[in-house]
């Protein structure tokens, strides 16, 4: 049995360590956006992750059915305030936004003990957007995207792949696909933020910001 007193000292020890955590410094930014692209850049720079910037997405439909999948964040635009993603306005994802045009993303980045949430409503990034960062995407994707009708149903895998081969080679020598009119970006326009740090004992430290007009308001949360 560990004596009173060695077990009172370690206890000590261990909440001074909690203490000394400052991934939410004291007192709070004003905005979490600095923040955020912080732990963001860190995670990209730890390169512990083969997609560091993987999100959860969630939206729902008008009534209220919710749904959640993986997308990765192409974009933290502070001065926004916003996040950005890409995909199939057409997928489930895509109709749903379309209809309940508001969602919710949650980062994790273990290595760091940490996690930040994003809410608020979205809009569609403009064509000029969508047709510049398309432009980026290996080829392989940009076939994908055009070849692909996600999240509706397909005859077989290989017709796919057989479509997919038949660009390819159309496009050999030239630039690839266009963007298909029915994919593209959003933007998460934040205005709940949360961001929440790991610590011992379950003494997590946790913040959120919410936004009015142009200004946030921020308080510690119970973890």
């Amino acid at each position: 049995m560990t004596p009173p007193a060695k077990e009172h000292g370690a206890l000590i020890e261990a909440l001074t360590c909690v203490l000394a955590c400052h991934d939410l410094p004291e007192p709070l930014p004003k905005d979490p956006m600095p923040l955020l692209l912080e732990w963001f850049e860190d995670a990209r720079q730890s390169e512990r992750y083969d997609d560091f910037n993987a999100m959860t997405l969630a939206t729902a439909t008008p009534d209220g059915f919710p749904s959640a999948r993986m997308v990765l964040c192409k974009a933290i635009e502070p001065t926004t305030p916003a996040i950005v993603f890409y995909t199939s306005y057409a997928s489930r994802k895509g109709r749903e936004l379309e209809a309940n045009p508001r969602a919710a993303a949650v980062f994790h980045w273990p290595h760091a003990k940490r996690q930040a949430r994003i809410e608020g409503p979205v809009q569609r990034t403009a064509p000029e957007e969508s047709d510049a960062y398309f432009r980026t995407r290996p080829l392989l994707s940009r076939i994908g995207a055009s070849v692909s009708p996600q999240s509706r149903a397909i005859g077989s895998r290989q017709a796919i792949i057989a479509e997919a081969m038949r660009i390819a080679a159309s496009k050999a020598l030239g630039m690839g696909p266009d963007r298909p009119v029915d994919w593209g970006g959003y933007r998460i326009m934040a205005q709940r933020v949360e961001l929440w740090s790991a610590g011992n004992g379950r003494l997590h430290d946790r913040a959120e910001w919410l936004r009015q007009d142009t200004s946030w308001t921020a308080r510690r949360l119970g973890a």
